[in-house]
């Protein structure tokens, strides 16, 4: 009798914990939320949605705001299916996360007030303000020579995206020629300082200090500079300085959008 009486309390047990275990995975699974936006599938959780009480996605969760429903039974939400993505991942993070050149500030201002979220709204408002400004202010680019600054190239622009993605490109291409010599240039905020110019009948040329091989043309640098401009849809400007009577031996070139 021990033995069954035994038996039957341990199969009560598996019994009772195979029923929370299922109730457990109805409750995950309930709280688990698809919405329909414009077409583009989102699946999330109950509680993302409802982070912000009073918005427009709280409303729907918890019946305070009537929603249609697709043909599979998802809320409906007649929006801008791919810029919801931007809206999910701040009720997901907490922060305006965005990536590298985006510019659909505007657009996704309006859907951060549709979907009442005003915390939202203000950052949007907040970044397309910054960026306002900064497109105002002409950024600069300086290639010199450290031992004479009359000798080197200004890159002028009012973009600082752009700026600092010529940056880059001209120290990769720098460190890439200049291998085994980092010492022989250095970088600062808007500087690249190269230790060794001469110059030569074909122009101003970067050079290596153990063997005088040529390196670099400014020429060059100034090629790359105009090239990735026009990629990027800048247009050159007149040479600050007309004086040098083209663009190939002007010390400065001006970009603009």
């Amino acid at each position: 009798m021990e033995r069954k009486s035994n038996r039957r309390a341990k199969e009560s047990e598996e019994n009772q914990s195979n029923f929370e275990g299922s109730e457990q995975d109805k409750d995950y699974k309930t709280s688990l939320i698809t919405l329909n936006v414009g077409g583009y599938l989102y699946i999330t959780q109950k509680q993302t949605l409802t982070k912000y009480p009073d918005s427009f996605l709280e409303g729907i969760i918890n019946g305070k705001i009537m929603c249609p429903f697709d043909a599979d039974g998802h809320y409906f939400i007649d929006r801008d299916g791919l810029l919801f993505r931007h809206v999910l991942n701040f009720l997901r993070n907490g922060e305006l996360l965005l990536p590298e050149g985006f510019r659909e500030n505007q657009l996704l201002a309006h859907e951060a007030d549709f979907f009442q979220l005003k915390v939202l709204s203000d950052a949007v408002k907040s970044r397309w303000e910054k960026e306002q400004l900064a497109s105002r202010e002409t950024t600069f680019l300086e290639i010199t020579d450290s031992h004479d600054r009359s000798q080197g190239l200004r890159i002028f622009c009012n973009a600082p995206e752009f700026i600092a993605k010529i940056k880059s490109r001209i120290v990769l291409v720098s460190k890439s020629r200049l291998d085994g010599f980092p010492e022989e240039f250095s970088v600062s905020s808007n500087i690249i300082q190269f230790k060794y110019f001469i110059k030569s009948e074909n122009g101003t040329r970067l050079v290596l200090k153990e063997d005088n091989t040529f390196v670099c043309t400014l020429e060059t640098l100034k090629f790359e500079a105009i090239m990735m401009a026009l990629k990027c849809g800048f247009r050159l400007l007149t040479s600050l300085d007309c004086s040098k009577g083209s663009i190939v031996h002007s010390d400065a070139l001006h970009f603009i959008k």
